[in-house]
């Protein structure tokens, strides 16, 4: 029994410091098709950024972003959690840098208005636990940074713009973990000439996802779960941080008839959970294709083109 003991806690002790000093610094760009657009479009791609939760001292995290800008997208979609310390806005501008020249949209998470602060993870467990507010981060900075160089916040904004000859109707809430989504500020139909319709949350959150679904919205785009980040092999996700399931914690699927879902896995964790287990830190290209004329939208491929692992 105590040869037992000793290796379970042996496997433990590697597993810990492989989810800490591997698997969380093992950036991996992942690429899917989604036939979203629609019939005849030229095919858009779509650079799929969320959940930096980004540090000033993270360069290799910072480093790797930067490298993004040579997929040459024709979009770029940030789903929030961008900041992780007061003095973080930098860094992530910085880390960022010839993406903003390109044209962007972006929603903010509960991690671009407040500092994470130590939890217990069991609370994880609990989907309607009470959340622990840090100190205010410099969101009203980041927003600024980004407006700047051309990106566009959708908060609480429906926005058209044509990029790559694919004319796009998109809006956005303000992040429903938070509570903080007023979907009635942008309800309503968007623009049916649209080549697409593009919904933009935080967090993946059941009701916002259906008033987008209802509204006749092509595609969501979400982060907020981070895949999980712990994660069991044959089994995945233990959690996903809001009401959605575990079957949709990451990736692409269907929600509704007609609205397809895309949730990042996102690129960081807290600084207080430094760890990512069977789920790699990632930002996803997204290759959006014209939709069948006939029939429901099929669903779409994915796999892993490239990956990097390194150890800090």
């Amino acid at each position: 029994m105590k040869s037992a003991a000793l290796a379970t806690a042996g496997a433990a002790a590697l597993g810990v410091g492989y989810a800490t000093l591997i698997e969380r610094n093992a950036f991996t760009l992942r690429e899917t098709s989604m036939a979203v657009l629609d019939p005849d479009s030229s095919p858009l791609r779509v650079l799929h950024i969320s959940d930096l939760h980004m540090m000033p001292s993270q360069r290799l995290k910072q480093n790797w972003l930067r490298e993004l800008d040579r997929l040459e997208p024709d979009l770029v979609v940030n789903t929030g959690d961008n900041l992780s310390h007061m003095r973080s806005v930098p860094a992530v501008v910085q880390a960022l840098g010839p993406l903003l020249s390109r044209p962007g949209l972006f929603v903010f998470g509960s991690n671009d208005y407040f500092a994470p602060k130590p939890k217990n993870p069991l609370k994880y467990f609990n989907k309607d636990h009470k959340r622990v507010f840090g100190e205010s981060l410099p969101w009203r900075d980041l927003r600024a940074a980004f407006t700047e160089r051309g990106w566009h916040d959708v908060t609480h904004v429906r926005r058209e713009l044509e990029v790559a000859g694919v004319r796009i109707a998109s809006a956005g809430v303000d992040d429903p973990h938070l509570k903080r989504d007023r979907y009635d500020t942008i309800a309503g139909q968007p623009n049916p000439l649209a080549d697409l319709r593009l919904g933009i949350t935080h967090s993946p959150e059941p009701r916002v996802l259906d008033k987008f679904a209802d509204d006749g919205y092509d595609l969501v785009l979400a982060g907020h779960t981070h895949g999980g980040q712990l994660c069991l092999p044959f089994y995945g996700a233990l959690v996903t941080n809001c009401q959605i399931d575990r079957s949709r914690v990451k990736g692409p699927s269907k929600w509704g008839a007609h609205t397809q879902l895309h949730v990042s896995a996102g690129v960081g964790t807290s600084p207080y959970a430094p760890a990512r287990f069977c789920c790699r830190p990632e930002a996803t290209l997204l290759t959006l294709t014209a939709a069948p004329r006939k029939g429901p939208r099929e669903g779409s491929d994915e796999t892993v083109s490239r990956s990097e692992a390194v150890v800090s």
